[in-house]
């Protein structure tokens, strides 16, 4: 039995202070005020901090300084020590096909050896993608048209992993792909993602599960359907479908999302569509004009932004900044969120049953302790 006491529990939509969490065999046994902690019991005391739900990042690609196929064990650690105790890899279209197989071989292996102990599947950020948009895209070998005989073999080896797959509807064969991906995974998430597609497109998808929108408002289109006027597209789609969760990019600086954006895309979704994510990536180019100072995005060396540099502890550090969120919505865009979307029902938030996965921060959310699995890991 492990016993955190002395902590400010964080729900959904209020807090529980003075609160002690009991954890027996991995999962939350019980939680509240004035609960009795068991002669015995380990007990972690919270020394007045924040005690919610750890966090869930579906979109990742790395810790910033490497991706998590260059070495899964140090970025699952470095991920651990910033609260993030579920972790979605994200393999980008940079990828070849063998390239693919490989960071795949490599992540598994590290998450069976128990190397990687937040591994919770994988995000696939392409293949089949609108080659017009993203970062490393001069790198993108998937312009092509779709083939099974290219993508059997990926979807093969992440059929029992794989939980959100990006597409851009507009692409030639991409229903087909759907069509194939969904037979071999039937709770697969589908997101559009690095596309141009009219809402007709995108709506068309939604049967098969396409439920999500990657980096809301980044490597989107506008169509114009006349010069002086805005057209609709992959935004107003996301904004104006109930069903479809909102990932949000929230830096520092708003470079990725301008904060009047972010209150904007909070205000149609409402704070149960909200995704925070960290969409960390490795790139060295130098900054583009006017973000020099934008210490937590990264660019490439064509003048684009690529990703960021973020741990998602930060991002909603920031969103509260950008926002005026409340530490309960932040762990709901970042935990709650992320766990309803993929039907992770034992992880999200503190509850009797729950897996124990659970972090402590300060008011500005700076994580000091983590746990999972009733394990303290920092």
């Amino acid at each position: 039995m492990v016993a955190i006491k002395n902590v400010t529990i964080v729900m959904p939509d209020h807090y529980i202070p003075d609160g002690i969490i009991l954890i027996e065999d991995g999962k939350i046994a019980e939680f509240g005020r004035k609960i009795s902690i068991p002669d015995g019991a380990e007990v972690i005391d919270g020394e007045g901090m924040y005690a919610g739900p750890g966090l869930i990042d579906i979109h990742t690609h790395g810790d910033g300084d490497r991706y998590f196929y260059e070495d899964p064990e140090v970025s699952s650690k470095i991920l651990l020590s910033h609260g993030v105790t579920s972790v979605l890899p994200a393999l980008y279209y940079n990828l070849t096909k063998d390239g693919y197989l490989d960071a795949i071989s490599v992540i598994d292996k590290a998450a069976a050896e128990g190397k990687f102990p937040n591994f919770a599947g994988y995000y696939m950020e392409g293949p089949y993608l609108n080659p017009k948009f993203g970062c490393d895209r001069e790198h993108n070998v998937w312009k092509g048209d779709v083939k099974k005989e290219e993508y059997g073999e990926i979807l093969e080896k992440v059929k029992n992993t794989a939980r959100v797959w990006c597409v851009a509807p507009e692409r030639e064969g991409v229903v087909d792909f759907v069509k194939d991906v969904k037979k071999e995974i039937p709770g697969i998430v589908f997101s559009v993602a690095h596309s141009e597609a009219t809402p007709e497109k995108i709506e068309e998808l939604m049967p098969y599960g396409l439920s999500l929108g990657t980096h809301h408002t980044n490597a989107t289109g506008t169509l114009e359907n006349y010069p002086e006027v805005r057209g609709v597209c992959v935004d107003e789609t996301v904004n104006y479908n109930d069903g479809i969760y909102a990932e949000l990019i929230c830096d520092f600086m708003g470079i990725h999302v301008h904060p009047y954006m972010l209150r904007l895309v909070t205000k149609i979704k409402g704070k149960d569509k909200i995704i925070l994510i960290s969409d960390a990536f490795v790139a060295d180019g130098p900054p583009i004009p006017g973000c020099e100072e934008a210490f937590d995005i990264n660019f490439d060396h064509s003048g684009e932004i690529a990703g960021s540099r973020l741990t998602l502890d930060v991002a909603c550090s920031n969103m509260m900044m950008h926002t005026g969120a409340s530490l309960c919505d932040v762990f709901k865009y970042a935990s709650l969120n992320p766990a309803r979307l993929l039907h992770m029902a034992d992880k999200g938030q503190i509850k009797v049953g729950n897996d124990a996965d659970i972090i402590l921060v300060d008011h500005h959310f700076n994580v000091k302790k983590t746990i999972i699995k009733g394990e303290l890991v920092r």
